[in-house]
């Protein structure tokens, strides 16, 4: 039970840090600032988390990394759906609190959704959306399988290292999709957001949940093909 804890609250964490910085800095990439200080806030978010519970859980905090794991033979099938509640619970909770926040003190959302993800950078291409989601998220996933191999030699740097390849992946998608590689980080959002009477992110969730497994299985495939 207790790693199943510690993945509803890095998972919460994850979106208050990562949505919650995209809200208040807004994604422009003109403008850039924002932009990079977004990118930055998912994968410092990650860092933080893979070193306050990576020894409890394993620090997924995604559908997708659970996916690759179980995938790879890392985890048991009971455990996977048990992450992806946890996952998803910590995402819903994630995404209240921040509109809590954002409502009670009268705070503009830059983003216009909780910091949902979209299709404006692909012009509401869904197949793009999933193409954008299926790469990042593959590169995402086989770096943390290598990473978390026994046979890597990162120590204690592993958490450092993940963290900065999802900096890496937010940098080139927030301009595409916002960059969601996570199923359970768009759901947590876009559930929220259609509560509060905007049903737009909906539309569009389906490619930010089957984008990052798809992604995700084929990095698990490919990586033990490689191993």
């Amino acid at each position: 039970m207790k790693k199943y804890v510690a993945e509803c609250i890095g998972t919460m964490t994850l979106v208050v840090l990562g949505c919650g910085t995209a809200m208040l800095v807004g994604c422009d990439a003109v403008l850039g600032g924002g932009y990079i200080l977004t990118a930055f806030a998912f994968g410092l978010s990650i860092v933080a988390m893979a070193y306050s519970i990576g020894n409890i859980s394993g620090c997924h905090i995604n559908p997708a990394v659970s996916l690759g794991v179980l995938l790879s033979g890392r985890m048991s099938g009971k455990d996977f759906v048990y992450y992806v509640i946890a996952q998803c619970i910590g995402a819903l909770i994630g995404a209240e609190l921040l509109a809590t926040i954002f409502v009670m003190g009268n705070v503009p959302d830059m983003t216009g959704g909780l910091g949902t993800n979209g299709l404006a950078g692909v012009n509401g291409s869904s197949m793009a959306g999933l193409l954008v989601e299926i790469v990042l998220t593959f590169i995402f996933v086989i770096n943390i399988l290598g990473v978390t191999s026994d046979k890597a030699k990162h120590g204690s740097f592993g958490g450092l290292v993940i963290g900065l390849t999802l900096v890496g992946v937010h940098i080139l998608g927030i301009g595409l999709t916002g960059t969601s590689v996570n199923p359970a980080r768009s759901f947590g959002p876009a559930v929220v957001a259609a509560a509060g009477g905007n049903g737009a992110p909906l539309e569009c969730l389906p490619v930010f949940i089957f984008g990052p497994l798809i992604g995700a299985a084929l990095a698990a495939f490919i990586y033990k093909a490689l191993e």
